[in-house]
């Protein structure tokens, strides 16, 4: 009887593991990396634009399956689902910073599209290898002036990605009413070049996108440690030509 309990137990548990959350949504996952590959982009004027570097760039601090069904699953569905969303429509012949400025006259298929695409390109190339540690040069020294230290806007930027409810995203812009650097977070796909209702306009300077898409495979549920590692492949020599190409306007 009781080997008989041991090994039902012992079965129990292995079913348990592996209809666990974490492997439910790595199956799904890669559910959707194989049927987005399997699946052409829809016929019109956007692309994906290429990884700038290996899936595997960023580890340990992220993953490189992560990263690969980021870019080649849900980046990729974005791309897709935007030339559906403008095909015969006059939407066509705008460019993705058209159709952002003027977002909160486009349906949600564009909105959301457009700021999925427009978010993921600008934040792969935020991302580096050797990226982390403090930022230097006018960026730095604006950090500074308008946060106090460079650990205080980091406490700032990551209250507000930790902060943000459900999925969306948290930036660094420079607000040209204000002339200064500020902290802001999105939902969704939003972003701060969007002309929304609540939304903080200004030129992005750094995201991070806090969908659970873009952590929970390594972090699961840990939004914190997954933002704490962020702070390792910051590409501030990127961020540094945005912020000064933003000053001139």
């Amino acid at each position: 009887m009781l080997k008989r309990d041991f090994l039902k137990n012992g079965v129990l548990a292995v079913v348990g593991a592996l209809v666990s959350p974490a492997v439910l949504a790595a199956a799904h996952e890669e559910r959707l990396l194989r049927e987005a590959r399997a699946t052409p982009i829809a016929d019109g004027p956007f692309t994906l634009p290429p990884l700038p570097y290996a899936f595997n760039a960023l580890e340990p601090h992220i993953d490189a399956k992560t990263m690969e069904i980021h870019h080649d699953a849900h980046h990729k569905t974005y791309v897709s689902k935007l030339n559906e969303a403008v095909s015969g429509k006059p939407e066509e012949k705008l460019s993705l910073a058209q159709l952002l400025a003027s977002a909160s006259k486009q349906p949600d298929a564009i909105r959301n599209n457009a700021g999925g695409h427009w978010n993921h390109s600008f934040f792969w190339q935020l991302l580096a290898q050797r990226g982390g540690g403090p930022p230097t040069g006018e960026l730095a020294a604006a950090i500074t002036k308008d946060f106090g230290s460079f650990d205080k806007f980091k406490e700032e930027f990551t209250k507000a990605a930790t902060g943000r409810f459900g999925s969306g995203w948290a930036w660094l812009i420079h607000d040209p009413k204000a002339g200064k650097l500020a902290i802001t977070s999105t939902p969704n796909q939003d972003n701060p070049l969007m002309d929304l209702p609540g939304v903080q306009r200004g030129t992005p300077i750094i995201g991070l996108d806090v969908w659970e898409h873009a952590y929970y495979l390594k972090y699961q549920n840990k939004r914190p440690d997954y933002v704490a590692a962020f702070w390792n492949v910051v590409n501030w020599s990127e961020a540094g030509k945005r912020y000064e190409a933003a000053k001139k306007g």
